[in-house]
């Protein structure tokens, strides 16, 4: 089947005259330069473990729902879901959870979820498994976002790997990713480890960051190349959790930016994103503001 060749020139003529749709801001321009919710893209996540990827991830989730009202279907066999539910509580309520009220914490559950869903992981899923069940809960329960966490804890479909190696089989399950999306007009966002190889190498001698790993590369992530090749936007999370001043900085290096027609655009290689640690941890700060607790008079207030 071809084109619609009418509809791309729309496109085109959209990009020409400036009034093409770009993903949706957060009012904050050291992360709106660099970062968009874009609907229908297909974005991956890569990071060292242990660096508080999810942590990270979650924090830009409920940045996203809180001013765009974005609805979220979570995937993460590695966090029980009442690990992340009280992390989203504790990002709204700027409190750790020992110091949230009855009602505080009854309110910010209630919104969490009104717009988190969380997979049951009680057995294990292929990427098909997920996807089709993605597919009939987005029929029942309208989301805009899928978070996988990580790719390598889905099992290998085995009809699918028949025939083929393992290259061929990552190359299948992202480009079937990236259809989904299309498809259903949600956005994934993949969340991926860096192979073993990419943990040695390390910051050289005289560097402010000297023998501590440096922040991967797109692609230092496991199964190499391919997953920067299909994904729309590629980001990598990065935490010197050894280093004795710069623990508390989380760091996200925007490595790809398909179309930058829709808004923002890669990170200099070395001046990141940095967001700091909030006391507790439960939140952070951007240029010196917590972007919920410090809510700019144009953005939505809480929803309590």
């Amino acid at each position: 089947m071809l084109i619609n060749f009418k509809e791309q020139l729309d496109k085109l003529n959209q990009v020409r005259t400036g009034k093409i749709k770009e993903g949706l801001k957060l009012n904050c321009p050291s992360l709106d330069e660099h970062i968009r919710f874009k609907r229908n893209n297909f974005n991956v996540i890569l990071g060292h473990a242990n660096v508080g990827k999810t942590t990270v991830i979650l924090y830009l989730m409920l940045l996203y729902t809180l001013r765009h009202n974005i609805r979220w279907l979570v995937y993460s066999s590695e966090n029980e879901a009442y690990s992340l539910i009280r992390k989203l509580c504790e990002y709204i309520c700027c409190e750790p959870i020992n110091k949230i009220n009855k009602v505080k914490l009854d309110k910010s559950a209630e919104y969490v979820d009104s717009h988190f869903k969380f997979v049951n992981v009680d057995k294990l899923y292929s990427y098909k498994d997920l996807l089709d069940l993605a597919e009939n809960i987005k029929k029942a329960w309208d989301y805009d976002g899928l978070l996988v966490d990580p790719y390598n804890s889905l099992i290998k479909d085995k009809e699918v790997l028949k025939g083929i190696n393992s290259h061929e089989y990552d190359y299948q399950a992202t480009s079937e990713i990236r259809l989904f999306c299309k498809k259903n007009n949600v956005t994934v966002w993949l969340n991926t480890h860096a192979a073993t190889e990419a943990l040695r190498k390390k910051h050289g001698k005289g560097d402010y960051y000297e023998g501590h790993p440096i922040p991967p590369m797109a692609s230092d992530v496991e199964g190499g190349g391919k997953f920067v090749n299909r994904a729309d936007d590629f980001f990598v999370i990065h935490r010197y959790i050894q280093h004795p001043t710069e623990w508390m900085y989380s760091m996200i290096h925007t490595r790809k930016i398909k179309d930058t027609d829709t808004g923002s655009r890669p990170t200099p290689i070395d001046n990141p994103i940095r967001l700091r640690s909030i006391i507790n941890n439960v939140g952070f700060e951007i240029d010196g503001k917590n972007l919920i607790k410090d809510k700019p008079s144009e953005k939505k207030e809480l929803p309590f």
